[in-house]
């Protein structure tokens, strides 16, 4: 159960009703609406903030130069390092859509190795996880991704990982609950 009062869709201010209907009419939605699930529901408790982090957000989903595959990785790794569940119930099925190896996506929500064979893959991993675990990237893994990536996807994939600190740590926070459809990555 999430730590906020919930929202009445009838009810929403002009920010929030702008919010919401640029959620639900943008890159993210499918056939469904988008509602107040995810770290979405969270921001349209501050429309302000939520209108600046849903179009950071995006802009690092849906318009960087960086292959679907190599997003995901690092969106898994970040949601894995924290335990966010929502996080990595929607986007590990997205990672195995975009390619990733079940297999591999399995390691990195248990913390284990992925053990890729594709050089971007294993670059996309490292950087998530010097980021996250050190804050930094060492000279040969920022050598490393430079060499697979070129410096403006370097920085798209660096801006990815940070956007979803944030939508983890918004997640953790406000205790965001799985949809119905999802799976617990990470039961207590």
């Amino acid at each position: 159960m999430s730590r906020l009062s919930p929202l009445d869709e009838p009810m929403l201010s002009t920010q929030q009703r702008a919010l919401y209907d640029a959620l639900n009419n943008g890159p993210r939605a499918r056939r469904d609406k988008i509602g107040f699930i995810g770290p979405f529901g969270v921001w349209l408790h501050s429309p302000t903030i939520g209108d600046a982090a849903q179009s950071f957000g995006a802009v690092a989903r849906f318009k960087t130069a960086l292959p679907e595959r190599i997003k995901e990785i690092a969106i898994c790794t970040v949601g894995a390092y924290y335990r966010a569940k929502f996080e990595f119930a929607a986007h590990g099925p997205m990672a195995i859509a975009a390619g990733v190896p079940a297999e591999a996506v399995e390691a990195i929500r248990v913390g284990a190795d992925p053990g890729f064979t594709d050089a971007a893959d294993t670059a996309s991993y490292r950087v998530a996880r010097a980021l996250l675990l050190q804050h930094r990237l060492s000279d040969a893994t920022y050598a490393d991704a430079i060499e697979q990536f070129g410096e403006s996807p370097l920085v798209e994939l660096v801006s990815v990982i940070g956007y979803y600190c944030l939508v983890c740590l918004t997640l953790n926070a406000f205790d965001v609950p799985l949809t119905q459809q999802m799976k617990d990555p990470f039961p207590d």
